[in-house]
């Protein structure tokens, strides 16, 4: 962007100081370049002029279809890859690289230790680089890294693959939070975001009959490797397409003209968040840390993924405690898989199309993880594991609701926190919880001097622990469940209270924010201003039951401008 001509641009507007500034939006001078949101000149030629409805639909068409078959396609993928030992695991691959004891606990472990390590560099890469581009890139590394696994024949081998694969995977997450904020409006992210995230279960479900055919190979090598060699070579061939045809930002996306572009920009723009703003700001972080939500959405992903191995990396192992053969174990992850691609798609209908439902949503999701938990904890498994095994099956199956509670707290970030650096960094932070909750590291991993202290203290004896195998009766999944649909109580309570302290600050009663104050607020969000700082910034608690792009409040709705 040209300097001069964005400073023109915004004129006399006051915006955010230069990295390191401590100040907040009303204590600042004119804007600079640097405040500016790189999409800032298409967006002044629409000008907060009013959208034709038929061109605002026709553009959200062409931006479904070019998008989210790409962020389904690298979602499938990254599941699939990531849990690839998960398959593996029955088919010789402790055998094969000559695992012994705890060490294929620690392929689990490694594998988020990488995603951990990776999530503040990753956050900076996301913001500075071209999104599309640096997205892309790491697919094409991580499917190198899966093809190349059958080469590993012992612990040190794969354990560099499996951190390694962690630390290229760190991006996906954070990166298509970011994604769903710069092309998508506040009430149709939950939909958007349910669609790709349902793409683990379908992963779940590819996987397990893969798995399934997979065993039925009897010659050639062995068959832990044609896990990982199919695995890899569709991430590679995919990466390459996903390098061809996802855009950076929307005014460079070759599948809009130039007047569907300055839509994409301005219909986005109504978030009152901006598109995006690849300078890294200070004072956003300071803001960052300080933020009550950010340390909510922190304790609210550890807790959701305290369990999720049971999803994942030990749910083979788990079904043969089951009494289930080799083979049943695979196919018998499918139902469990289903219901996680129902219940994500039902929940992001009812969370975009009906009012005071998002956490509505997300407390349904819990509770029912909470009655699934106890029931695997509290049914009797018997001395071989094998009592009550329908009844605890059942149970397991329903904890893929889990799905529905973390989605729709990504898209609390996505909808409700403003300010590019800030965005980014509140994202890395919830990575970093669902890294340490998903590490699942056996008591006598957490014991080792090199575990981390902070990560001790977070994680305790979790959920897969080595005294208790092979039928793992640990009341920490229940734990996890209960810690998470209190913090999402906890999150409620707390945005719908800044919203009504900003109401009566704004003098605002029943009718919602004036024309010029939606204008107003909307400006603020294409000068990277956090919604700290943006007066006019309401959080969304809940999505227009209408369609339109303006959140509804609390029992308010913004007028826009």
């Amino acid at each position: 962007m040209d300097e001069k001509s964005s400073v023109g641009a915004v004129g006399a507007v006051t915006a955010s100081n230069p990295v390191g500034s401590g100040q907040s939006f009303s204590e600042k001078t004119l804007a600079s370049s640097r405040d500016l949101d790189e999409t800032y000149n298409t967006y002044k030629q629409q000008d907060g002029l009013d959208l034709d409805p038929h061109d605002d639909r026709q553009v959200l068409r062409r931006i479904d279809m070019h998008l989210l078959p790409l962020l389904m396609g690298t979602y499938f993928l990254q599941y699939l890859d990531k849990s690839a030992i998960n398959s593996a695991s029955v088919f010789g691959l402790k055998k094969g690289t000559h695992l012994v004891g705890q060490q294929y606990s620690w392929l689990t472990s490694l594998f988020y230790i990488g995603y951990l390590v990776a999530q503040p560099v990753a956050g900076y890469a996301l913001q500075r680089l071209p999104l599309g581009k640096f997205i892309g890139s790491t697919i094409l590394v991580w499917g190198v890294l899966t093809i190349t696994t059958p080469a590993c024949t012992n612990f040190a081998g794969i354990g560099a693959s499996r951190f390694l694969l962690g630390v290229f995977e760190s991006v996906v997450n954070p990166g298509f939070v970011l994604c769903l904020s710069m092309w998508f409006r506040a009430d149709e992210q939950p939909l958007r975001m349910v669609t790709y995230y349902c793409m683990n279960g379908v992963a779940g479900i590819v996987g397990g009959l893969l798995g399934y055919a997979i065993g039925h190979i009897t010659t050639g090598l062995p068959q832990w490797q044609y896990v990982f060699l199919i695995f890899g070579s569709i991430s590679i061939a995919f990466g390459v397409v996903f390098l061809a045809f996802m855009p950076d930002l929307p005014t460079t996306a070759r599948f809009l003209d130039p007047r569907q572009r300055i839509i994409a920009v301005e219909r986005v723009a109504r978030n009152r968040q901006g598109i995006k703003n690849h300078h890294f700001k200070t004072y956003q972080m300071w803001q960052c840390l300080r933020d009550p939500k950010t340390w909510i959405l922190f304790v609210m992903s550890v807790a959701a993924q305290i369990p999720n191995a049971a999803q994942s990396s030990f749910t083979s192992i788990i079904l043969e405690t089951f009494g289930f053969d080799v083979l049943e174990t695979q196919y018998m992850q499918i139902p469990g898989n289903a219901i996680q691609i129902v219940s994500l798609l039902v929940s992001g209908y009812i969370g975009s199309k009906f009012p005071n439902m998002r956490c509505a949503v997300m407390l349904v999701g819990n509770l029912i993880c909470v009655a699934a938990g106890a029931a695997l904890v509290g049914l009797p498994s018997g001395p071989d594991g094998t009592d009550n095994k329908w009844g605890r099956l059942v149970a397991l199956w329903l904890c893929s609701f889990q799905s529905v509670g973390f989605s729709m707290s990504l898209t609390m970030v996505s909808s409700n926190v403003a300010g590019y650096t800030k965005k980014q960094l509140t994202g890395a932070i919830l990575f970093v919880g669902y890294c340490v909750g998903n590490g699942n590291y056996s008591q006598s991993q957490i014991d080792l001097p090199v575990f981390p202290m902070a990560a001790r203290l977070i994680i305790g004896p979790q959920t897969f622990i080595e005294t208790e195998a092979p039928l793992y009766t640990s009341a920490w999944i229940l734990v996890g469940y209960s810690v998470k649909t209190l913090m999402v109580v906890v999150l409620l309570v707390y945005m719908w209270a800044v919203n009504k302290k900003r109401d009566r600050e704004a003098a605002v009663s029943g009718a919602g924010l004036t024309a010029e104050q939606e204008k107003e607020a909307i400006e603020k969000g294409m000068q990277d201003v956090t919604e700290l700082d943006n007066p006019g910034f309401r959080n969304v608690v809940q999505c227009a039951a209408n369609g339109t792009d303006v959140p509804v409040i609390m029992g308010t709705k913004s007028v826009p401008g």
